[in-house]
């Protein structure tokens, strides 16, 4: 059993030093295939309450529940953000996207800002910590995970419920400056090749996307439109085997559209903007 900790495309905690290698819970942790059982048992003994909440732990853990889960952590850049049971552990991957949420956010007078499909608000969470006073909005369908989120926010962040776009205030059209969101974007087929603690763990949807995992980045895209201010910007996270599709689909249509390619070779951030009089003319 892997951990969500050491891949890098995983979330990670800091791991405490590691206890004796033959300690019971280290024992029962490499039994269930945990690679890294004796950092993993040094964190669970330095967070639980006590002994019985450290059993309860140890058999959550043996049955392939993520370590996020259990001790209620991740860490995400510099940030430390409340997780839980059956919601979307960020990964590291995003990161990518929160860094150019924060560039976009700088770049601009008095922003306000959407992360739609939130989950626990990793990338709201990241522009708060790095630009105070940032008008904040986040929106996600999964309660639960909007719990964790309010946890991980300003208290001035406003939260809505629903999903994509929908649980947005009317108000607020044409209004946002930067719209970032990670949406569900692995294809249906795929899910079953998951790791077992996404498959298990996490909720469905907000993992798949459809047959090709774009049902939701494309929805998204179209529904913008009309939520960004004149000089907004709507920045998506996806594979970057799918961003030929999104880029083809745009090909004629009023948003111009580039990508920011991450060092795994495999995330890639659509950028999107409104179309300048420029643009259009460079075009001919």
């Amino acid at each position: 059993m892997t951990s969500h900790l050491p891949d890098p495309q995983r979330p990670g905690i800091e791991l405490p030093a590691a206890v004796r290698d033959d300690e019971p819970l280290v024992v029962a942790l490499r039994r269930a295939g945990c690679v890294f059982a004796e950092a993993e048992a040094s964190l669970l003994h330095e967070n639980a309450s006590g002994p019985d909440e450290l059993d309860e732990w140890r058999a959550r853990r043996v049955a392939g529940e993520p370590l996020e889960h259990i001790v209620g952590r991740v860490r995400f850049g510099d940030l430390c953000l409340s997780v839980g049971s059956g919601v979307f552990v960020p990964r590291q991957r995003s990161l990518l996207l929160a860094e150019h949420a924060v560039r976009a956010v700088r770049e601009r007078a008095n922003p306000i800002v959407l992360e739609a499909f939130c989950g626990v608000a990793p990338i709201a969470a990241t522009v708060a910590a790095a630009v105070r006073g940032t008008r904040l909005h986040v929106a996600d369908i999964d309660d639960t995970a909007l719990v964790h989120a309010r946890r991980n926010l300003p208290d001035h962040a406003r939260v809505h419920h629903g999903p994509g776009l929908e649980g947005v205030p009317t108000g607020l059209r044409g209004r946002f400056d930067v719209i970032a969101a990670v949406p569900p974007y692995v294809p249906d087929p795929a899910f079953d090749l998951l790791a077992h603690e996404a498959r298990d763990h996490e909720p469905r949807r907000a993992l798949t996307g459809g047959a090709d995992g774009l049902d939701h980045v494309t929805a998204l895209v179209d529904d913008a439109r009309e939520w960004l201010s004149g000089s907004g910007v709507l920045l998506v996270e996806m594979n970057v085997a799918q961003f030929g599709a999104i880029a083809r689909r745009e090909r004629g249509r009023d948003l111009d559209i580039d990508a920011i390619a991450g060092d795994d070779g495999q995330t890639v951030v659509a950028r999107l903007r409104r179309r300048t009089a420029s643009s259009q003319s460079s075009r001919h």
